[in-house]
């Protein structure tokens, strides 16, 4: 009983992740699936989320298409994040030094103004700071610290950012004063 429910829980997050409504994929994910979605947060189509009860999305923040959010360790994603197209985060990963091949969780939380880039990886554990850029393709299996740009894989500092950031990827306009 509990794969079958489990399974019908896969299918409907499936369904609603190609559901042309934004706003009606939002009120599903906070009213029936738990997630806790800031206002203004914007969510493009095709996206995976595993327990959206455990995923936590700050407001402003935009996820991109066909983004992977695992969220069964927990997921916190701050205001202002900008996740581009195909971002995976994941917050489980096997033991490969159990012998029967456990399952570990670990929480990832990513600081507001952080942007991800285009398919990088985020791995279980990790923590993206406050600001903070992953070029596209990078792999991220350590922290990374506020207002740096990290990219490669493994992901390596390549750069410094301001820290000066303004902006808002959900596209509401922020007032320059």
């Amino acid at each position: 009983m509990i794969r079958f429910l489990q399974g019908l829980n896969f299918l409907s997050l499936a369904l609603l992740a190609r559901f042309p409504s934004q706003q009606f994929r939002l009120l599903v994910l906070r009213t029936i699936f738990g997630a806790r979605i800031g206002p203004s947060a914007v969510l493009y189509g095709r996206f995976e989320i595993r327990s959206p009860r455990n995923l936590k999305i700050g407001p402003k923040t935009v996820v991109g298409h066909r983004a992977t959010l695992d969220a069964r360790g927990g997921l916190t994603i701050g205001k202002n994040v900008n996740l581009s197209s195909e971002v995976m985060i994941w917050t489980a990963q096997h033991d490969y030094r159990d012998p029967m091949f456990g399952t570990v969780f670990k929480p990832v939380f990513v600081g507001d103004y952080a942007w991800l880039g285009p398919r990088c990886i985020i791995l279980p554990g990790v923590s993206i700071g406050e600001g903070a850029v992953v070029a596209a393709g990078a792999v991220v299996s350590k922290d990374v610290e506020p207002y740096t740009v990290v990219g490669g894989i493994p992901a390596k500092k390549i750069a410094d950012r301001s820290r000066n950031l303004k902006y808002d990827p959900a596209g509401n306009p922020v007032p320059l004063i």
